[in-house]
C-alpha cells in the first residue's frame, strides 16, 4: 500500500472511530422507551418504573415505561428486538425470557438470545408459596405430607413463568407432585387461589402479601436463599425443606436491540450501573421484595449462561411448549 492510500485508510478509520465516540456521547438524543412484558404491579414493572425515573434524571431525557404483557414476556422483548438500534428502545424482562422461552415459544422470527443484547442484570426477585386456608396447611412440611396423600393443585401466571418454575423446583426437591393450573398472568392466578379454585401457588411476594396479612391466604415459604424483607417471619424453601443451598431466585435483565452500536451499548451499560447504585433506588427496591444488582454486560452474560444450563433440564422434563 502506498503512503497516500495508507493515509486515506487511517483517516477513514479515525473518522469511523470518532463517529462512534460521538454517537455514544450523544446518547440519549431523544426520549427512551422501556418495554415491560408484564402488567402494572409485577416485579419487572415496578423495577422498570423506578429505573426509568432515575435514568431520566441522570440523562435529562424522558424515560417512559410501556407495558406489553403476554406470551411469557415475549411480546415486550419482540417489540424491543424489532425497534431501531438507536438507544431509544430498551426492554426489561425476567431472565425466563432467555432461559425458558426459546423452548416454549418456538418461532423462527424471534430468538431473544440472538436478537437482543444483555446490557445489565438490574435486580433479582423471588416468589412466595401461598395456599388457600381451606387446604388446612401452615407449613411446607404439612403441604408435602398432604400432597403425598391426595391430589392438590397449584396456579401460575402461565407456562414457564417464574411462579411455574419455582413450583416445579419445589416439587422436585420435596419429591411430591401437584397438578399445574396455568392462567394468563399473575392476577388471575392469584384470584384462583383466593377463591379456592386452586389450592396453592408461587407468586410475587408484593402481589400476595396483602392477602396473607388479611388472612385470605397462608404463606408457607419464599423461594430465595434469604428471607424476604417484607415477610422475614416466612421461612425460605431451603429452611423449610432442610436443603441448604436451595435458591430459586430470578433476575431482571435490561436488554437492547442487537443492532445497537457497541459504543452506545457501553454508554447504556455505564448509565444503567450508575442508576442501580443510586441510594434512593436501593432504598426503595426492598420495599417491593427486590434486590438491586447492577451488573456489567459481561457479568450478565456469564450469569445468564449458567441459568440457561440450570433450567434447560427442567424445561425438557416438563415438556413446555406453547405450540
Amino acid at each position: 500500500m502506498n503512503i497516500p492510500s495508507a493515509l486515506r485508510t487511517a483517516a477513514a478509520i479515525g473518522a469511523i472511530a470518532a463517529a462512534c465516540v460521538a454517537q455514544a456521547q450523544t446518547w440519549p438524543s431523544k426520549p427512551i422507551r422501556v418495554f415491560v412484558g408484564s402488567p402494572p404491579g409485577a416485579p419487572s414493572d415496578i423495577t422498570a418504573r423506578l429505573f426509568a425515573d432515575q435514568l431520566g434524571k441522570l440523562v435529562n431525557q424522558p424515560v417512559v415505561v410501556e407495558n406489553r404483557p403476554g406470551a411469557g414476556n415475549n411480546l415486550a422483548a419482540i417489540a424491543a428486538a424489532k425497534a431501531e438500534g438507536d438507544g431509544a428502545s430498551l426492554v426489561l424482562s425476567p431472565d425466563t425470557v432467555l432461559t425458558v422461552n426459546p423452548h416454549v415459544y418456538k418461532s423462527g422470527d424471534f430468538d431473544p438470545r440472538r436478537d437482543l443484547v444483555n446490557v445489565s442484570i438490574v435486580a433479582s426477585f423471588s416468589q412466595m408459596l401461598v395456599c388457600h386456608p381451606s387446604v388446612g396447611v401452615k407449613s411446607v412440611g404439612e403441604l408435602v405430607a398432604k400432597a403425598q396423600k391426595g391430589r392438590l393443585t397449584y396456579a401460575s401466571g402461565g407456562p414457564g413463568v417464574p411462579g411455574h418454575l419455582a413450583s416445579e423446583m419445589f416439587l422436585d426437591a420435596a419429591r411430591v407432585r401437584m397438578d399445574h393450573i396455568p392462567y394468563r398472568g399473575p392476577a388471575p392466578a392469584t384470584q384462583a387461589i383466593l377463591s379456592g379454585e386452586v389450592n396453592c401457588g408461587f407468586l410475587a411476594t408484593p402481589t400476595v402479601l396483602p392477602h396473607v396479612k388479611a388472612g385470605k391466604l397462608v404463606a408457607l415459604a419464599v423461594s430465595s436463599a434469604k428471607p424476604s424483607p417484607l415477610a422475614p417471619q416466612v421461612p425460605t424453601l431451603a429452611q423449610a425443606l432442610g436443603q441448604p443451598g436451595l435458591d430459586v431466585s430470578f433476575r431482571l435483565v435490561l436488554q437492547a436491540p442487537r443492532s445497537t452500536p457497541a459504543p452506545m451499548l457501553a454508554e447504556i451499560e455505564k448509565r444503567s450501573q450508575e442508576v442501580m447504585k443510586s441510594p434512593e433506588l436501593r432504598a426503595k427496591l426492598p420495599n417491593h421484595d427486590l434486590t438491586a444488582v447492577g451488573s456489567s454486560s459481561a457479568q450478565a452474560q456469564s450469569i445468564l449462561n449458567a441459568e440457561i444450563v440450570r433450567w434447560e433440564p427442567v424445561v425438557k422434563r416438563l415438556g413446555l411448549s406453547a405450540d
